[in-house]
């Protein structure tokens, strides 16, 4: 009797599902863990302090999500070897390719999963606490620009946090300038705050243009409001995938470099092709014809020695491209595209033999 190949096709991708499932859990238990113990000190519940690791956690997941394909796919894999489930496949009339048809799709359904829900969910969460951690510094600092038809406000902070809707600036100075750049009047607070209606400081020393200093609340309208702030300095990772084009059309119409956003988007729009190129090279390293004394600790060190020279190889391609070296898109799809074609000529090569 001939097996349909749905029920196959069905099989295969439970059997890849509950094998990442299973390395996921255990990663994501270890970190969760390891975070929940590091930010315990800092806040002020335990229910705090756990929220905060999920939020971590979620920014890790694009981090750590293709060595768990990899490793779910060789364990998956390993299984059905065990267990002679692979043979029993086999005997369907399946061939290595075809089996692996199965957890290439589900890997790419996870990519997707993961581009356009995980990571808007965990953008959504980080940015609810926003700190200077998010921001792209300069020198470790936060510099801020707004230029004007009168004068010039550049203010330059130490740190930053959101509260609410309202940005807080720490150990801030702020430098007015007319339309001369002749410098107008300098402020200095331990905290700056910016709102809707503009840069307020409640206890801030201001010098005049005559540098006679004096102390009292401070304010001034601005153009800069929180979201603008946001908009313009936060990191690649800190934006939605859905909001990622517009930002980056945007940026580049005020002559904003935008290498590091692009980048960053086609990251996340070619993550199913990167989680495919993974799941091929753990069905490329668990090709094998024995079923006992099967060196599946040997295979899996080496697998995973290559995995990470993979995501080193990738990382720099990344790097490549947010620097301007190589194309952001031949950057991002170039290191997918290689291990899909090297691991697919090694299961052909074993097909024929």
């Amino acid at each position: 009797m001939r097996i349909r190949p749905k029920i196959l096709t069905r099989f295969l991708m439970r059997r890849f599902f509950s094998g990442v499932g299973l390395v996921l859990l255990v990663v994501c238990g270890i970190i969760m863990a390891v975070t929940f113990v590091e930010r315990l000190p800092s806040n002020p519940t335990a229910l705090a302090a756990l929220s905060e690791s999920w939020t971590r956690l979620l920014e890790y997941v694009p981090l750590f999500l293709p060595l768990a394909v990899f490793m779910g796919t060789l364990l998956a894999s390993y299984n059905m070897t065990k267990s002679s489930e692979k043979i029993i496949v086999a005997s369907a009339g399946l061939s290595p390719y075809q089996m692996a048809r199965p957890f290439l799709v589900g890997a790419a359904l996870i990519g997707v999963i993961a581009t356009t829900l995980i990571n808007p969910y965990a953008v959504r969460l980080s940015a609810q606490n926003i700190t200077s951690d998010h921001l792209v510094l300069i020198d470790g600092e936060i510099w801020l620009r707004e230029a004007s038809d009168n004068r010039y406000i550049t203010m330059n902070a130490k740190g930053m946090h959101k509260s609410g809707a309202i940005l807080l600036f720490e150990d801030a100075t702020i430098y007015i300038q007319d339309q001369t750049f002749k410098l107008t009047q300098r402020v200095e607070s331990d905290t700056i705050t910016l709102s809707e209606s503009g840069l307020n400081a409640t206890n801030a020393t201001i010098w005049d243009k005559n540098g006679i200093p004096s102390h009292q609340e401070w304010h001034t309208n601005t153009l800069l409001t929180p979201r603008t702030v946001l908009d313009r300095y936060l990191q690649p990772d800190q934006i939605s995938f859905w909001n990622l084009p517009e930002f980056i059309y945007k940026m580049r119409t005020i002559g904003v470099p935008v290498r590091g956003h692009l980048v960053q988007f086609w990251t996340l729009l070619f993550l199913p092709l990167t989680m495919v190129a993974m799941a091929t090279l753990g069905v490329a390293f668990s090709q094998t014809r024995q079923r006992r004394n099967y060196s599946f600790g040997i295979k899996f060190g080496i697998g995973i020695i290559t995995c990470f020279a993979v995501y080193f190889l990738i990382n720099m391609f990344n790097a490549l491209g947010a620097t301007g070296v190589v194309p952001p898109l031949l950057a991002i799809i170039a290191p997918p595209l290689i291990i899909i074609a090297a691991a697919g000529v090694f299961i052909a090569s074993f097909d024929t033999i």
